[in-house]
């Protein structure tokens, strides 16, 4: 019995062997907690960067497949062992540090980028007993250690001393901000309905995925999501062929390889947290009654956003830097602006209702917002017209043509 109650949930069995036996070490309640947060963290900060191996191979493996090629296929089988042939790497990699970097910013951006993905975990709820930090103001925190992310790429090309990495540093610090505005505002409509800032009382509140009652806000989380990771087709935070490679040109070895983790681990993290947002996390049929299933349920959801966002990496080409902020300013954040007055005056007069009327009364609002909003879109976007030149000797179309000036002077 003991062994099955163990199996139903592990993480409570082990915590309660580890509290038995500090207690026959007789160590004090107080240190008992402390040491317990401590294994937590460590525990969680190792598993998720271990994980990190099996995510860049999953990534690389699927995105060949999409692109018609084999992916990692030469060490191990399948090329499992390619990742950590690639960590072993980076680890003995020589550091090459440029003349005069500022130091401080400069050592410390990489840090900062894996610390604000690894901070986000605490917050995770696993299950209806595991959890990390169940604060009252989780959501705040997440945009909070979301800005962290920020600061690691602005301290990576400020303190760099070289001009494209802080010219890419800036544009991708304005791609990350101008994306986190809709992403703000779509965790506000969650909180209007859920009543709470805490991911795991959203997560309790949801009798329905928040998925299937609020699509719009679904939608533009995931795609602000996205652009904050800087990944494809929103990827110009890194664009080789553009700004030689983005604000980490300057790192090599294992600070260049921190960033590689942040960026692999961040797309995860962030599945994870649309997961329990969105799709009712840990909630499952038995999840409840047996905590591991919470997990098992937990895992699949996120594992299936992780791979819709891989998929769109390995299809979708790369927008230009205009279109990329037109979608943000033009179309994301007065959508999410418009989603969040309506939800908020139709939720006030719906409230008193019963759940399966108010389901249907928000979806046709969210299909209803999403159709307006492309169709006005589409109405005020004007197509610029493509110059021709009217002839070959005519190389510049305004003004004169400076190498071959013209008959009247000009």
């Amino acid at each position: 019995m003991k062994i099955l109650d163990f199996l139903i949930d592990p993480i409570i069995g082990i915590q309660n062997w580890i509290i038995s036996l500090l207690t026959k070490w007789g160590v004090a309640q107080e240190w008992q907690t402390t040491i317990l947060y401590l294994i937590g963290a460590a525990i969680l900060g190792t598993g998720a960067l271990l994980v990190t191996l099996v995510l860049i191979w999953a990534e690389r493996k699927i995105i060949g497949r999409l692109q018609d090629r084999y992916g990692p296929n030469r060490v191990g089988p399948w090329g499992i062992i390619q990742p950590i042939a690639d960590m072993l790497k980076i680890f003995i990699k020589e550091h090459i540090i440029p003349d005069d970097v500022d130091p401080v910013p400069y050592h410390l951006a990489p840090i900062i980028s894996v610390a604000s993905v690894l901070l986000v975990w605490a917050i995770v709820p696993f299950s209806n007993t595991v959890k990390g930090s169940d604060l009252n103001v989780a959501l705040l925190f997440l945009l909070g250690v979301s800005g962290l992310g920020e600061l690691g790429v602005i301290f990576a090309g400020w303190g760099s001393n070289n001009k494209y990495s802080l010219l890419a540093a800036f544009r991708a610090s304005a791609q990350m901000i101008s994306y986190e505005i809709p992403m703000a505002i779509s965790l506000l409509i969650v909180v209007i309905l859920s009543g709470s800032m805490s991911i795991g009382d959203i997560v309790y509140s949801q009798k329905i995925a928040y998925l299937f009652y609020l699509p719009l806000a679904a939608f533009i989380y995931f795609v602000a999501n996205i652009a904050e990771n800087g990944r494809a087709p929103f990827d110009l935070a890194e664009a080789e062929s553009e700004i030689v490679a983005g604000f980490n040109m300057e790192y090599s070895g294992l600070k260049f390889g921190m960033f590689y983790v942040a960026d692999f681990l961040r797309a995860f993290t962030t599945s994870v947290i649309f997961a329990s947002i969105f799709l009712g996390g840990w909630r499952g049929p038995g999840a409840e009654q047996y905590p591991i299933l919470g997990f098992i349920y937990l895992l699949i959801k996120s594992v299936v956003i992780w791979f819709i966002g891989v998929w769109i990496r390995g299809s979708m080409p790369r927008y230009r830097i205009d279109q990329m902020m037109a979608i943000t300013w033009k179309f994301l954040t007065p959508l999410a602006f418009s989603l969040l007055i309506v939800v908020a005056f139709v939720q006030k007069l719906i409230q008193n209702l019963s759940f399966w009327v108010q389901l249907p009364v928000m979806l046709i609002i969210n299909i209803g917002l999403f159709i307006a909003g492309f169709a006005i879109l589409k109405k005020f976007t004007k197509q610029k017209e493509s110059l021709v030149v009217s002839s070959p000797e005519r190389v510049l179309a305004q003004p004169n043509n400076p190498f071959h000036p013209s008959e009247t002077g000009g």
